[in-house]
């Protein structure tokens, strides 16, 4: 199976095929209201704004497994989004990422591109610590660590890059999306 074969379901319920987005980029990103990396909605917004004519979708997945940081309804979440970031970018479902009631999509996403580190800087050692205590072998799987994990999918559907939460938005993830716009 392949991205384009998998389906979300948008905040109101109805199911979203992966095929709509069939030749464009993807951002597909788990996200919280109240993270402290909720800030790159603004980030994202920007590379939305600034790519979207050009073929990038961002696909904005909120989730509430970590530490419940997006304890909202659907609505409320949007309404969080829209107000506060003026985010115009497809939000889905709010949807679990990890363990057995993860979405199929997000299964296939982390077979693609598995957990490759933090990166170095005051929030990978941060991320890093959390993680230690939480689960000691987290280095050794392909699990969401935490919210604004992103995917970057290229236009012929391959999961091509994982962005950990603490990847530079600017320096890092808009300039490898910008390679594939």
């Amino acid at each position: 199976m392949g991205i384009y074969d998998y389906s979300l379901l948008d905040r109101k319920g109805n199911e979203v095929s992966m095929k709509d987005y069939e030749g464009k980029v993807l951002l597909i990103v788990n996200t919280a209201t109240g993270c402290g990396f909720t800030p790159q909605y603004k980030d994202l917004e920007e590379m939305y704004e600034k790519y979207h004519d050009q073929g990038l979708e961002i696909i904005d997945v909120p989730c509430n497994q970590f530490a419940g940081q997006t304890p909202g309804t659907d609505d409320e979440i949007h309404e969080f989004c829209t107000l506060k970031y003026k985010t115009q970018f497809p939000q889905f479902r709010k949807s679990d990422v990890n363990g057995e009631t993860a979405i199929p999509l997000f299964k296939y996403l982390k077979s693609q591109q598995g957990f490759k580190g933090f990166g170095f800087g005051p929030a990978a050692l941060a991320m890093s610590a959390m993680l230690s205590r939480i689960d000691k072998d987290y280095r050794n799987n392909p699990e969401i660590k935490w919210n604004f994990t992103k995917f970057l999918v290229d236009r012929q559907g391959n999961v091509v890059a994982r962005f950990e939460p603490t990847a530079d938005m600017k320096k890092v993830v808009e300039k490898e999306v910008a390679k594939l716009i």
